[in-house]
């Protein structure tokens, strides 16, 4: 059995575990451009030459490296159609997404946008411009009274037009990604990010994997793509085939009709309890731990947690950038790495905690329960330090006997209810 590790794949043997293969059902494969150009010509809400303006600037918002999209493809149909309705190429900025991740490099930016790497900017967080507030509270609950900034990068809010690409994948908080999140998140400031990753906001019901309808995470983020003027959105979903369908137009519902087609095609039934559950990862999560333990927490915080009480989550993962470089991995790394154990951290956090440690406080929320062990790193001092167990290998990490869960795709995997 093979599982990923970075760009390739690891055999997995063990035979004196039984072992189990969670499988998503998936789907057929579509060519993605000529997806995208039918979503173009069929888009949900108005066309995209109704949005735009001719004579202005327009800004497109694309998702960073930590996401896997071919978003060479999707600026290619794009531009093409900006071109049709009268936007020069020298009009166009594509402005990377980077949320509080690391800037991209130059020769990362042209391996992503192929011919259209000159085009692209690396979104800044400190220089941005209010478009508005929301209120905290939404979903039926009562609001605080706060009013959250809404602050977007100068190159988007400058724009005539605000288009976005992106992938609407299963998400820890958003229940599914894409739509608005690419632009309020990817390219917006602390201080939204702080308000929907912050303890508050991520103890609500219906902020969880999977969930879009009453996730008060999702309509935040939905109002403040409103405040933005995110005016049209070309998104794909995918699942272990490859890419299987590409929706264009107004953001809600692009992300509603790609959640779907995710949800048919990621979804396994369990129905039962394992001591352990291998999650894979590969690239290009797997580059960094921040992002490596997304597979641990959509498996153990997802809609049917697989493991017995005490079981432990398995993660293989290269973490050819350790912890990770940018500001919200820098963050993860300290709090984790400072803390004495999983329950006094969780205790601490919930109280507050900056943007970008919210990895840390809802990895300290599976820590609690369940032992993780990240195999087959280059830095397993850093696995060590932060409350977490390092193996050379994914069979050193396991008990002989026990009953094992494999999910060869953790993050395009949602485990349901058998």
């Amino acid at each position: 059995m093979e599982i990923p590790l970075g760009t390739g794949a690891l055999d997995l043997t063990r035979p004196d575990c039984e072992l189990t293969v969670a499988t998503a059902p998936g789907g057929e494969p579509v060519d993605v451009r000529a997806a995208a150009e039918r979503a173009l010509e069929e888009p949900l809400g108005p066309s995209l030459e109704s949005r735009v303006d001719p004579d202005g600037d327009v800004a497109i918002v694309v998702t960073d490296i930590t996401r896997k999209a071919p978003d060479d493809v999707l600026l290619d149909v794009l531009l093409e159609r900006l071109a049709e309705c009268g936007v020069a190429r020298e009009q166009v900025t594509v402005v990377v997404g980077l949320g509080l991740h690391r800037p991209m490099t130059d020769a990362e930016l042209e391996d992503m946008l192929g011919p259209h790497a000159d085009l692209a900017v690396n979104h800044d967080p400190e220089s941005v411009v209010e478009v508005g507030t929301v209120a905290s509270g939404s979903s039926g609950e009562a609001a605080t009274g706060a009013e959250i900034p809404v602050e977007i990068g100068e190159p988007v809010a400058n724009a005539g037009t605000v288009l976005s690409t992106g992938v609407v994948e299963p998400h820890q908080y958003a229940g599914f990604s894409g739509g608005a999140k690419t632009v309020v998140i990817g390219a917006g400031s602390e201080s939204l990010i702080r308000y929907t990753h912050g303890p508050e906001m991520l103890a609500r019901e219906g902020v969880r994997l999977g969930r879009v309808e009453g996730n008060p995470f999702r309509e935040t983020v939905d109002e403040a793509g409103d405040l933005a003027g995110v005016d049209f959105s070309v998104n794909l979903t995918h699942g272990p085939a490859g890419v299987l369908g590409v929706r264009a137009g107004e953001g809600r519902r692009v992300v509603r009709e790609l959640a779907a087609v995710a949800r048919g095609a990621l979804s396994v039934p369990i129905d039962r309890e394992f001591d352990a559950v291998v999650c894979g990862v590969g690239a290009p999560k797997d580059a960094t731990l921040y992002q490596a333990t997304r597979a641990a927490t959509y498996v153990a915080l997802g809609d049917r947690n697989p493991l017995r009480d005490g079981g432990r989550l398995v993660v293989p993962a290269e973490l050819s950038e350790g912890a990770g470089d940018g500001t919200g991995e820098e963050r993860f790394y300290r709090r984790l790495r400072e803390a004495s154990d999983a329950e006094s951290l969780y205790r601490e956090m919930r109280s507050g905690y900056a943007a970008g440690a919210q990895r840390a406080f809802v990895v300290a929320r599976v820590l609690r329960d369940h032992d993780l062990y990240v195999t087959n790193s280059e830095v397993p001092d850093v696995v060590e330090t932060c409350l977490m167990h390092a193996a050379d290998d994914v069979a050193d990490a396991l008990e002989a006997g026990s009953e094992v869960l494999v999910v060869p795709d953790a993050l395009h995997t949602l485990l349901v209810d058998g």
